[in-house]
């Protein structure tokens, strides 16, 4: 038995409840950040036990399945992103922290290309598109990793942990040259993350930016092709060009890439994280190391 429910506070009641899905496909097509290429991605209602799973549509004809999950997780410069047989699909995790945050846990994401469009630079676009799908609960009920005790993992001055706790609650610190400290804290919800983290944009030094797209130019490579102001927060010095969307965005995008890179551990994570400088690597190195301790936490 399928329902069809509206996006509402009363869609996200707390305490258990079933897996969703999106009630109808929709279609996007975008510039991506690091090839620089247009992307179309169709993502589309999945049964339920299905997960996220992205298809690459190659050009010889053949369709491959690339689940999102950290088994498949594949290190990619400035980005997240999985490959099976051979296949890459990347900067995915924008996407897969919208359909995390927004309790979206079956779909099918059709794409013609290698990676995802970047838009923005934020997941606002979406979890636009989700919303305007709407969400489809389905007969199973979702099963959640709950923390049994603390697992951490560090490289340097960035550590990342996360401790048994009701919900999932982040706190993020980072620290910039010519902004100083940057610190949010607050429980991931469909509501607080649309209107405090999903704005948040991928950010960068606009001359490490710039420096960075020229190189990939010259060598051929595919990376940060599609970087601009329009698709990113670049930094001069102590300003964001255009400015800020909000107080400590750079911050907050730091916990929207959190989100999107716990999804890929299968089932929604309950607990409490605190993330100091962290990025891809670290979120994933802490995804794998959860994973690998079946005796830190458990599937409720």
């Amino acid at each position: 038995m399928h329902q069809d429910v509206p996006f509402s506070r009363s869609t996200f009641s707390a305490g258990p409840r079933r897996q969703a899905t999106l009630a109808c496909a929709f279609e996007r097509s975008g510039r991506s950040l690091h090839s620089g290429r247009y992307a179309t991605i169709r993502v589309s209602p999945a049964p339920a036990g299905h997960g996220v799973v992205f298809r690459r549509r190659l050009k010889d004809g053949r369709a491959v399945n690339v689940p999102a999950h950290w088994h498949y997780r594949e290190s990619q410069p400035l980005s997240s992103a999985v490959r099976r047989d051979g296949v890459l699909v990347r900067t995915i995790e924008h996407l897969m922290a919208s359909l995390s945050a927004l309790r979206i846990d079956n779909v099918l994401a059709e794409i013609d290309a290698d990676e995802l469009p970047i838009f923005d630079g934020s997941a606002t676009p979406w979890c636009e598109a989700i919303r305007a799908a709407g969400r489809r609960e389905q007969a199973l009920p979702s099963r959640v990793i709950r923390l049994r005790r603390t697992v951490a993992v560090e490289s340097g001055r960035r550590r990342l942990q996360i401790e048994p706790g009701p919900g999932l609650h982040i706190t993020g610190h980072i620290a910039l040259a010519h902004f100083g400290s940057i610190d949010w804290s607050g429980a991931i919800t469909p509501e607080s993350f649309e209107r405090e983290i999903a704005p948040a944009r991928s950010f960068g030094r606009y001359m490490r930016a710039m420096a960075g797209r020229a190189y990939g130019y010259v060598m051929g490579n595919d990376f940060l092709q599609g970087v601009s102001p329009r698709s990113a927060a670049l930094l001069v010095r102590g300003h964001v060009l255009g400015g800020m969307r909000g107080p400590g965005e750079p911050v907050r995008h730091r916990v929207l890439d959190l989100v999107g890179d716990l999804a890929l551990a299968g089932h929604p994570i309950e607990g409490r994280v605190s993330a100091f400088h962290t990025g891809h690597e670290l979120n994933h190195a802490l995804v794998a190391a959860l994973m690998r301790d079946g005796s830190a936490w458990e599937l409720v």
